[in-house]
């Protein structure tokens, strides 16, 4: 399940030795490193991209040290944070990533965030290095107590539950009461958190009964576990046991019974939650009407739902960009796109700029109803109107593309998505790889591959392999070992979750999860 946690650990990340003697000038200088920035600067986008360039192109800790110190870059905790969210977000080398962690770290007098320790800790988690993430965790004991907060549990029980069963995910959860300072209650929703999301709400029901006498729950328990029932009944229980102990509802309670009952398709129930809501002085909010809006869409009541727009502006709660797309959703569903593209119309006119999401309603249709024509023409209005797509948008777009062998728009969104970093590089080039090694397009292939290297994202196995045997076969030696040399900068990356299954790494072992602390 976790490959490869004992292949790497923090010492090999980072040596110093004699045999370094830039690393050590870098971390012992204090000439423009420190924990602000002078003069109170904000912290410039051009610099978190220099130092992330450096990263992803530096191939051991002594290039990258004389490169940061080369750069003149003041490495402030500000500019660490946002380096490693983007890090983070892009997917970026995880072995690098903690390279630069550590460097950065152990200058003296210098001390990491909290936000920079907790990024690390998902960068890690995401590529199964729990060994280290571990050691971190009581690296951060050791430096101050405080930087552990009920984030950091949530961020690494987040990372273990997502490949890890339920019991392994509440073993580590356990570790965390000699790691925090407070091991309560906030904690204890940080798990059930976890459970609701990367488990199942059955499994978040049956580690609360286990573990409740151990803890006190309060309003924000029951908010998470009344947040994610598709069953009415369930959400029923838990409301009625929250009655019992005193607790309380607030708003996001009588949210939650809302929308569960609204996914239900009982409206009548949903608005007697809504009635009991006034009667108790607790006021609908946007949040409350985008669940009605869905719910009567979800029993065709498209027009019905459009209409509860205007009774918001009446009650003086002004619907945002979620309410109008749960509003075309319900038109799409009919196939009503006039009214859709009415709505996001209306949205612009209001001053609220669709969203990817909006776009996502049409391209979901467009691409079952392999509609290319439309599809590429929302594109091109999307790109107008500045809004970015995302990885949902991409792989609607890029499979439509590959389905109909338009090799042309497909190269087309992928020099959109490297001119301007949206989406998922590795879904979207599985799926281009594929097309252009159908079409023969040995060159763009190379020079597609090339270009997500560059961008520190490495490609699956699958397609390295598609090429190089494409490659092979067309006598291009040269341009083989080329890539193959480019492909070693991610030698020490474990295998993301789409190349293999979890379940046939025979190398983890659960002893990976509870190092001692």
């Amino acid at each position: 399940m976790l490959s490869n946690c004992s292949s790497i650990r923090p010492s090999s990340f980072l040596r110093l030795n004699s045999g370094f003697p830039l690393l050590q000038r870098f971390l012992f200088s204090t000439e423009q490193l420190g924990n602000k920035k002078p003069d109170g600067e904000a912290v410039s986008h051009d610099d978190v991209a220099a130092v992330f360039r450096i990263i992803i192109t530096s191939y051991s800790s002594e290039q990258m040290a004389r490169s940061l110190e080369e750069s003149k870059i003041f490495l402030s905790n500000d500019l660490i944070d946002g380096v490693l969210k983007r890090l983070r977000f892009s997917h970026g080398n995880p072995f690098r990533a903690f390279e630069f962690f550590e460097v950065t770290g152990k200058r003296r007098g210098f001390f990491h965030t909290a936000l920079s320790y907790d990024t690390m800790l998902f960068i890690l988690g995401r590529s199964r290095r729990f060994k280290e993430v571990w050691q971190l965790l009581v690296d951060m004991r050791r430096k101050d107590r405080t930087l552990i907060t009920t984030r950091t549990v949530q961020t690494v029980l987040g990372r273990i539950a997502k490949i890890c069963s339920v019991r392994q995910t509440v073993e580590s959860f356990r570790k965390f009461r000699k790691l925090c300072i407070e091991f309560d209650t906030n904690c204890f929703n940080a798990l059930l958190r976890t459970m609701c999301q990367e488990k199942s709400m059955s499994d978040a029901r049956n580690v609360y009964h286990s573990l409740k006498h151990d803890f006190r729950p309060n309003l924000q328990t029951f908010n998470i576990l009344l947040s994610g029932w598709k069953s009415a009944e369930e959400a029923e229980g838990f409301f009625k046991e929250m009655s019992e102990l005193g607790v309380k509802p607030d708003l996001v309670s009588y949210n939650c019974m809302v929308d569960v009952y609204c996914k239900n398709r009982e409206m009548e129930k949903a608005y007697k939650i809504v009635d009991k809501m006034r009667k108790e002085e607790i006021y609908p909010d946007v949040i409350t009407y985008t669940s009605l809006i869905g719910g009567l869409g979800l029993i065709g009541q498209p027009d019905k739902a459009k209409d509860v727009l205007k009774e918001m502006r009446v009650c003086g709660c002004h619907p945002d960009a979620a309410a109008y797309n749960a509003a075309i959703r319900n038109f799409c569903i009919a196939r009503r796109f006039g009214n859709a593209f009415s709505l996001m119309d209306e949205m612009a006119e209001r001053g609220l700029s669709p969203n990817a999401t909006t776009y996502n309603l049409f391209f979901r249709c467009f691409h079952w109803a392999n509609d290319l024509v439309s599809a590429w023409s929302l594109y091109k209005r999307m790109r107008t109107e500045g809004c970015l797509p995302n990885t949902q948008s991409c792989m609607f777009l890029i499979r439509l593309f590959s389905r109909q062998e338009k090799v042309g728009m497909a190269l087309e969104l992928w020099n959109d998505m490297v001119q301007k970093g949206f989406g998922s590089f590795t879904l979207v080039s599985d799926v281009l790889f594929d097309l252009l090694c159908d079409a023969g397009k040995i060159d763009e292939a190379e020079r597609c591959f090339t270009q997500m290297i560059e961008k520190g994202q490495k490609p699956s196995n699958v397609s390295f392999r598609r090429i190089k045997v494409l490659m092979e076969l067309a006598n291009r030696k040269e341009s083989l070992r080329n890539l193959t040399e480019k492909m070693t900068v991610f030698q020490h990356i474990a295998a993301p979750l789409d190349d293999r299954r979890v379940d046939e790494s025979p190398e983890v072992s659960p002893s990976c999860l509870l190092q001692p602390c």
